[in-house]
């Protein structure tokens, strides 16, 4: 994810399809939030034992300043902010805040590497931010965005995060040959397009959206992460150019057979939780899998267990809990695995002894 960004431990517990749909950006106005702020348009807290911080916080940067960071201040507009006298400035984070425009971004140095502007009220993309054509770093997650664009001349962009936007349609993406992370996760996006460009791509988050397909992504040689987590697919499908691939996150979909994973030999962590899968299949090639997640299907076999894993000596952790092969006989089902898969150390998120 983000930010999204990412590390998964235990197995992730992504949100169903109609609360990913239905989930906007928290309103700031009723979150409890510090009242220290800046010269500028800042709205106070009415609780009178709140120590006022001082209003002059922006001032206290020096001029010289390469990073400036005001979180979580309902500052409204950045107009006041008096950024422009930043010459040296490289990274600005205004996250948590109730911005609705950054055209102010046109006072910003120009070599302004990161800007981050999570969790605000932003509904457009301000031509302005076309300007800063050396961001490597772009934060817009948890906006009201609707459409991505205003971005094109950001060649040198690596990451670039719309997570938990109204977006509908990946596009004007097609100058971004060194972005390295993209995330759209929490989106209203259906189809997966316009991507043969991004030839340095290595992580894309797709969770959250209403894809109903693999699709589009043959140019992708160099991605290691795809997660397209509570989406609507059905298949797995179109991963053959991704040999790369090292982690592939499809839980809660309506996926009902393993396969379409023939060139995914790289591949070291497969969750495929909360989807239809009757039968275990299609996964003894995958000699460097160290974590697979199959909870809550239909897979009731222990003997096709054995079959796909048994060899798999860099296997580690598994999940099967809420399949028929745990609930039909949750006292031996523990005790078959560690006798099926001696190499496991860790059963459904608890460790073998």
């Amino acid at each position: 994810m983000t930010t999204d960004e990412q590390t998964f431990k235990d197995q992730p517990d992504p949100l169903s399809h109609s609360e990913a749909e239905d989930t906007e950006p928290e309103d700031q106005d009723q979150q409890e939030q510090p009242t220290s702020g800046i010269q500028g348009q800042i709205i106070p807290d009415e609780n009178p034992d709140q120590i006022d911080a001082d209003v002059d916080l922006a001032n206290e940067y020096p001029d010289d300043s390469e990073y400036i960071e005001l979180v979580h201040l309902k500052i409204r507009s950045m107009e006041d902010l008096n950024l422009g006298r930043f010459e040296n400035l490289k990274s600005l984070v205004l996250r948590q805040n109730l911005l609705d425009s950054i055209s102010e971004v046109k006072y910003l140095n120009k070599d302004v590497e990161e800007l981050d502007f999570y969790d605000n009220r932003i509904k457009h993309i301000s031509s302005h931010l076309n300007e800063l054509t050396k961001l490597v770093n772009l934060d817009l997650s948890f906006n009201k965005i609707r459409n991505i664009k205003n971005i094109e001349n950001l060649k040198e962009l690596k990451n670039l995060y719309f997570v938990q936007n109204k977006i509908s349609e990946i596009v004007n993406l097609e100058n971004f040959t060194k972005l390295i992370n993209l995330e759209l996760g929490g989106n209203r996006i259906s189809k997966i397009e316009n991507l043969d460009t991004l030839v340095s791509l290595q992580e894309i988050w797709l969770g959250k959206n209403k894809i109903s397909k693999l699709e589009n992504m043959t140019k992708l040689q160099n991605l290691k992460i795809l997660s397209i987590q509570s989406n609507r697919l059905t298949k797995i499908e179109g991963l053959e150019n991704l040999t790369n691939l090292e982690e592939l996150y499809l839980s809660h979909n309506g996926i009902s057979k393993i396969e379409g994973l023939d060139k995914n030999l790289k591949l070291n962590t497969l969750d495929i939780t909360s989807n239809r899968i009757t039968k275990l299949e299609n996964l003894s090639h995958l000699k460097q899998l160290t974590d697979l997640w199959a909870s809550y299907n239909q897979i009731s076999s222990f003997e096709d267990v054995e079959k796909e894993l048994k060899d798999l000596k860099e296997l580690d952790t598994v999940y099967f809990e809420g399949n028929p092969l745990q609930l039909t006989n949750p006292t031996a089902y523990r005790r078959k695995l560690i006798m099926f898969l001696p190499q496991v150390n860790k059963i459904d998120a608890t460790y073998v002894r």
